[in-house]
């Protein structure tokens, strides 16, 4: 007699009473592949940005940090180029030392003088440059090339042939000087001319590199405030002075920083137009890093030249500190 429900009938055991089978093996391993691979894929996004970054942080450790770490520590010894290991403790006696040098204080103004002359005219010269080609020009192209290639050319060649140019019996400044009754000047003996000369060098070479900065910030302005101004009759000098020149306020702050740094440490030039690290033979243009130069490496006096070395990072400290209180008030005033 049966029931009014029905049992479903059970599926076949099979021999030897064996469990039922399971799902095939190749889905476990294709599942375990791909969970393998997605935990690669997270370790490689997250730690190949660091691999990617490690090289140059792996160079300045080697090249920056070490070597400021040293001479820091060098600065606070009495030792020598010939015998870097052998340190006698002196604490600040080597800072207090090139403060009571007069050499260090000429090496220190001759920088500031040198900077001044240097800076001043070869930013205003790239400002106008810049000008010039923000205007439909003609081979803009090669106008930009050419003003590069200063930037381009070894500071031992350019040097070299502004020796030649400012020689004082065969040289042709004073040859077009001579032109118009001005006497032979003696540019690397006299303390002015020489200064001058060194700075026509640093001028000549980075005039064309900022001016190519401020061109492109110049095409960042938008034509729209050059034509209200043209609208309201302002002439091209005065859309210079009342649209451009606020505009550029940041690029012109940053290349003054940028240029101030420059010659705080300016080396090759009066290295090479005075044949030495002295300067001239009165010391007359010898900057920061040529007496530091002379310290170290000529008078192998290490430990004064760690601490000439620190002194001038601590002066570009205070200049990055001068420039970000300047940039912030000029941010909040616009």
């Amino acid at each position: 007699m049966t029931t009014g429900h029905e049992t479903a009938a059970a599926p076949p055991a099979k021999e030897g009473g064996a469990a039922p089978a399971r799902p095939p093996a190749g889905r476990s391993d294709d599942e375990r592949r791909r969970a393998r691979l997605s935990r690669r894929w997270q370790r490689d996004m997250r730690w190949s940005p660091y691999a990617f970054v490690s090289p140059f942080f792996l160079l300045f450790l080697a090249f920056g940090l070490f070597p400021l770490i040293y001479t820091g520590w060098a600065s606070l010894h009495q030792v020598e180029l010939t015998a870097p290991t052998d340190m006698n403790w002196v604490g600040f006696k080597n800072y207090t030392r090139i403060f009571d040098d007069d050499f260090f204080w000429n090496a220190a103004k001759n920088t500031l003088t040198i900077g001044i002359i240097s800076t001043v005219p070869q930013l205003l010269m790239a400002m106008g440059l810049a000008h010039i080609l923000n205007y439909k020009l003609r081979a803009s192209t090669f106008y930009r090339v050419a003003m590069l290639a200063p930037y381009a050319t070894s500071i031992a060649a350019a040097s070299l042939v502004f020796v030649l140019l400012f020689g004082r019996d065969y040289g042709m400044i004073n040859w077009m000087l001579n032109q118009v009754g001005i006497d032979n000047i003696d540019w690397q003996n006299d303390k002015w001319a020489s200064q001058i000369a060194v700075s026509s060098i640093v001028i000549w070479r980075w005039t064309g590199y900022n001016a190519l900065i401020y061109l492109a910030a110049m095409q960042a302005i938008p034509q729209d405030l050059y034509e209200s101004a043209a609208l309201d009759g302002a002439s091209r000098w005065k859309q210079f002075l009342h649209v451009t020149l606020p505009a550029l306020r940041p690029t012109i702050l940053f290349t003054v920083v940028v240029s101030t740094i420059g010659a705080s440490q300016l080396f090759g030039e009066p290295l090479l137009f005075g044949k030495g690290p002295s300067g001239g033979a009165q010391h007359q243009f010898q900057t920061l890093g040529l007496y530091l130069y002379e310290q170290g490496w000529v008078n192998q006096h290490l430990g004064r030249a760690s601490a000439i070395a620190w002194t001038m990072f601590l002066i570009l400290i205070v200049i990055g500190i001068v420039n970000y209180v300047i940039s912030r008030r000029l941010r909040a005033s616009s």
